[in-house]
């Protein structure tokens, strides 16, 4: 029978580093296709709206608000959406808000494309009515 074992064993304590949860990259995206009467005031509200949101909102981090004015949804062939598709795909968005799913495309193969890409790079989405936006909401893909 073996004898037990009397050594004196020090436990050494590795101090842990604090766990910060990881901030949303945010983006939106926002278009209206004409240029003529309120339409363009309607745009640029809805960038500074995106702009306030994403920046007031705890736990996000501002990845910008894309946009296109005067540009039709029936076409991708869009320098807003393509940054935010750049974007996207540089791995510096998490999220993209948009105010309606036709704002990100009307052709339906088109938008079906553009969230098979997003989904394929882990990007999720949201598309807003903005009173009944929550945080919470966006930790999925709700396209």
């Amino acid at each position: 029978m073996a004898k037990p074992d009397t050594r004196q064993r020090t436990i050494e304590r590795i101090p842990t580093r604090p766990i910060t949860p990881k901030r949303l990259r945010v983006a939106a995206y926002a278009r209206v296709s004409e240029t003529t009467g309120r339409l363009p005031a309607s745009l640029s509200a809805q960038v500074s709206h995106y702009s306030r949101l994403i920046q007031s909102t705890p736990g996000w981090e501002y990845a910008g608000v894309f946009s296109d004015l005067g540009t039709s949804g029936t076409s991708t062939n869009r320098a807003g959406f393509n940054q935010l598709m750049n974007s996207a795909k540089s791995g510096h968005i998490d999220v993209i808000l948009c105010k309606s799913i036709s704002r990100l495309a009307r052709n339906t193969v088109d938008l079906l494309e553009t969230i098979r890409q997003l989904r394929a790079l882990g990007v999720g989405g949201c598309v807003l009515n903005v009173r009944a936006l929550t945080p919470s909401l966006l930790m999925g893909n709700y396209y």
